[in-house]
């Protein structure tokens, strides 16, 4: 047994070419692709999305106006030439006293060359200092 389906065939007219509106959401002309993540608490994201509806928007369009429009002073902190020798010095000198702790923590005793050196670095801290004074003051 054969069921009849009749096929309709429309008796509108067939949309005109040329449409002006299609429906829908209008486009945009730079359509935004890419996304950027941000970790927050369920607090921070209430206040965020509260600050967004205060502003009358949603939680992307505040973030994003508050990223591209908000300016973030930035300080660059940069020592002096000198300072940056004596902290070079002060690390050599520091390395050197480490080693020659360590050795005596093992109960080795220092040789005659190893107490010059001591007496070298101690010398050295020592002008290290009274350059840091006279930076200083």
């Amino acid at each position: 047994m054969e069921s009849a389906v009749k096929k309709t065939t429309s008796t509108k007219d067939p949309a005109p070419v040329g449409r002006v509106n299609k429906g829908g959401r209008p486009s945009v002309p730079h359509k935004r692709r890419s996304n950027v993540s941000v970790m927050c608490t369920l607090i921070e994201k209430k206040v965020i999305e509260a600050n967004a509806k205060r502003a009358g928007m949603n939680a992307s369009v505040f973030l994003r106006n508050l990223g591209l429009n908000t300016r973030i002073e930035v300080r660059v902190k940069t020592l002096p030439k000198p300072v940056l020798e004596m902290r070079g010095t002060l690390n050599h000198i520091a390395a050197n006293l480490n080693q020659i702790a360590r050795r005596r923590n093992r109960g080795d005793h220092l040789n005659a060359m190893e107490r010059a050196l001591l007496d070298q670095e101690v010398r050295s801290l020592r002008s290290l200092i009274k350059n840091i004074n006279a930076y200083v003051s």
